[in-house]
């Protein structure tokens, strides 16, 4: 009873229009350029709507991720795929143990300065290769920041930046369904996330839906080259939101 009295006092909040609108945009860019769902929503929750992160939006990250994959689900490099997750679990269970020994002030630091070293250098010219050591590696970092944060997709945006954008959406979406379902277990697990944050999730639903509907025929439509500069530009968002979040 006290999970649907805080809806029902969420429902007449003015802000859940402002949470409604961030995740509708957030929707489009996630179908359009195989993420950025969290790398867009988690800077402004953590300025805006704290309440969001991480739960609720590791919840509406699962939900569009699992649409993605279905529309792109001819494309999926399982083999990619197979190393990101072996990765981000191994990730997941170090996020637990940084939450208990890390400020999330040094965190945010920490990987807002590594995740702008890694933009500087594809724009400068750096080609990752991704081979299964570096998607590993990617997986670790993700699962890491994603349970810490809800936005693990910067370092699987720099490995898989020269993908085919069909071959990148529905394998990084993949790996994102798992991964957020993964991270939510161990929230739970340690009680950071519970039926509150889900059914928050759910009111939010409908706007989610629409942004992913927008999308679909985007999609088709937005060069190879534009995809890249969506990601890197995303992942540079949201490395100056973790910054900023750890000066505030």
């Amino acid at each position: 009873m006290d999970a649907i009295s805080t809806l029902a006092g969420t429902v007449h909040d003015p802000r859940v229009l402002a949470m409604a609108a961030m995740v509708f945009v957030a929707a489009i860019l996630q179908g359009v350029g195989g993420l950025g769902f969290a790398m867009f929503s988690a800077p402004l929750s953590a300025l805006f709507f704290p309440e969001l992160a991480p739960g609720v939006l590791l919840v509406l990250g699962g939900c569009v991720s699992t649409m993605v994959l279905l529309r792109e689900r001819s494309s999926i490099d399982f083999r990619s795929v197979g190393s990101m997750i072996s990765g981000r679990l191994l990730g997941n269970f170090a996020a637990v143990a940084l939450l208990a020994s890390l400020s999330a002030a040094m965190f945010n630091v920490l990987f807002g300065v590594m995740i702008l070293i890694g933009v500087g250098l594809s724009y400068s010219g750096w080609r990752v290769e991704a081979n299964w050591r570096n998607l590993g590696a990617a997986g670790v970092m993700s699962g890491i920041m994603g349970t810490i944060t809800s936005s693990g997709a910067p370092p699987y945006a720099i490995v898989m930046q020269n993908a085919p954008p069909a071959v990148m959406r529905a394998t990084l979406n993949t790996a994102f369904l798992f991964g957020a379902t993964s991270s939510l277990i161990l929230l739970a697990w340690i009680g950071r996330f519970g039926l509150p944050q889900l059914m928050l999730g759910l009111l939010l639903f409908p706007a989610l839906y629409l942004g992913f509907r927008v999308s679909t025929p985007l999609a088709r439509h937005v060069p190879r080259g534009a995809i890249r500069h969506l990601l890197l530009g995303l992942s540079g968002l949201s490395a100056a939101g973790l910054l900023l979040r750890a000066l505030l």
